[in-house]
């Protein structure tokens, strides 16, 4: 079982910066991939970044060079840092976890509350 709490979300200025942080609870966390992913109103959800339990990482071409994904084992918690934010990053962003490796949804079995990403323009 791993429970996820993420923090850090806000309003922010276009080309501000935002870092979010997920803490995981459970011993099992290093054995993880975490991911991000988030949800506009109107709109499914989306995949943003993951990072595996070798430190691979992958990310969403909307936000590639963006939003480094990054994981403190000693901490269990995983990073989003948020760069030069647009309008349409606005979102609730979740944090989750799996035990496979993948980059939908539907592979991720547990899930934090989500946390509010507004960007003004």
């Amino acid at each position: 079982q791993v429970q996820l709490v993420e923090s850090g979300g806000g309003l922010v200025q276009a080309g501000g910066s935002l870092r979010l942080s997920c803490a995981a609870s459970g011993r099992t966390f290093s054995n993880t991939a975490m991911g991000w992913f988030r949800q506009a109103p109107g709109k499914e959800r989306e995949f943003v970044a993951a990072v595996n339990w070798n430190g691979i990482k992958r990310y969403a071409d909307s936000v590639k060079g963006r939003f480094p994904i990054s994981r403190d084992n000693a901490k269990n918690t995983v990073y989003l840092q948020m760069n030069s934010l647009k309008p349409e990053d606005t979102a609730v962003y979740y944090c989750a976890a799996s035990y496979e490796w993948t980059m939908t949804p539907g592979g991720y079995k547990y899930w934090g509350q989500g946390t509010q990403v507004t960007v003004s323009s």
